[in-house]
């Protein structure tokens, strides 16, 4: 008699650490040995926008340390519940430019592509923690429409996937988006815009890797790194494997108050985002959207934080700060002229911030506890 085979269906480690994030603020302040006192107004706060770190992050952020850079990305606060002149629901015009369910056409030959609202992590100073998701899934029923829509228009040459995150998606799921649009022939390049490949790396699966070395499609991943101690070493080979394949590594950061808006951070930033094979590529400004005030910095002194950080790399190590302006066809570069101030930059010694940059990339080739 021959026995019965029963198939085992095996939930992939990177679903199982997402579906175990932590989703609540007194086991995140918990978990980190942090004062409870700050739990009644980060409930508030999670009611408007919810508690979302997956374990993997959630490792990296130094234990009982309140300023921890990576934990102000995460931990919900009382100021996201103030309502500020000039910031709002829909800071970069998104509803605008939604011809289609799921489909963002702002600029030229790019379509953007909202697949999904899942994400890995909840960052609090995300542009879209009020988009309705629900109401423009562009897949299922909607998907035939989509790619009708991009079929029409041969003037498009770049499909681009954001979300919340694309690669929260099946391999399966992405698998077939692929193919689909794999037969459209006036694509030529795919964008992956993405926080799940550095949140959990594991998320790097070897069908994800083959299904992204084989489409026709050239493909670009841009990873959302703010902070160097983002980088440990899971993150690191996850990068590498990436670039053994041929893929395009590109970064971009937004310039966030009390995190990164600082020349060490930010030179520290590029030389560790470099040597693990990401290129900087742009430095935002962040989108006023309602419930972020707290991060936002003054243009003026961007400037200028931006001249000292030009002063101190070199060209292709420092990335380009821009603001996005809803309507606009374009992202607006911010590099001019310091307005009222006088930048002394013979007191600027290079040479110490290389050093310095130097050994703060060594310290954070490692993990921290």
């Amino acid at each position: 008699m021959i026995p019965r085979i029963t198939t085992t269906w095996h939930t992939p480690e990177w679903q199982n650490e997402m579906a175990h994030a932590i989703s609540s603020p007194k086991v995140l302040l918990q978990a980190l040995n942090l004062p409870l006192e700050l739990l009644n107004a980060a409930e508030k706060a999670h009611a408007l926008f919810p508690t979302r770190v997956p374990h993997s992050y959630l490792k990296r952020i130094k234990t009982g340390d309140v300023n921890d850079p990576l934990l102000k990305q995460v931990l919900p606060i009382g100021a996201e519940l103030e309502k500020h002149p000039g910031f709002r629901t829909d800071p970069v015009g998104d509803y605008q430019a939604n011809p289609q369910t799921g489909l963002l056409h702002k600029y030229a030959g790019r379509v953007l592509l909202l697949l999904t609202g899942a994400c890995a992590i909840h960052c609090r100073y995300c542009f879209r923690r009020h988009f309705d998701y629900q109401g423009n899934n562009p897949l299922g029923q909607q998907w035939q429409q989509t790619l009708d829509y991009i079929n029409s228009d041969d003037s498009i040459f770049e499909a681009i996937f954001s979300g919340g995150d694309p690669l929260s998606l099946s391999d399966a799921k992405l698998r077939q988006i692929l193919s689909d649009l794999s037969h459209i022939p006036h694509l030529r390049y795919l964008r992956i815009h993405t926080r799940l490949l550095t949140t959990i790396p594991k998320r790097l699966t070897e069908e994800l890797l083959t299904l992204l070395a084989e489409t026709r499609l050239q493909v670009t991943i841009v990873v959302h790194i703010n902070h160097p101690q983002e980088i440990d070493d899971e993150v690191s080979k996850c990068m590498k494997q990436l670039n053994d394949t041929g893929i395009r590594l590109m970064n971009q950061s937004v310039l966030l108050k009390g995190i990164n808006d600082d020349l060490d951070t930010l030179t520290t930033l590029s030389h560790r985002l470099y040597e693990t094979g990401i290129l900087p590529y742009y430095l935002h400004m962040l989108d006023k959207v309602e419930g972020a005030n707290h991060f936002d910095i003054d243009e003026n002194e961007a400037r200028m934080l931006y001249q000292r950080l030009q002063a101190a790399l070199p060209g292709y190590l420092v990335p380009k700060l821009v603001r996005e302006i809803a309507g606009e066809a374009n992202k607006i570069p911010l590099s001019g002229k310091v307005q009222n101030e006088n930048l002394d930059f013979n007191s600027l010694d290079v040479t110490e911030f290389s050093s310095l940059s130097s050994k703060k990339s060594k310290e954070f080739q490692e993990p921290t506890e």
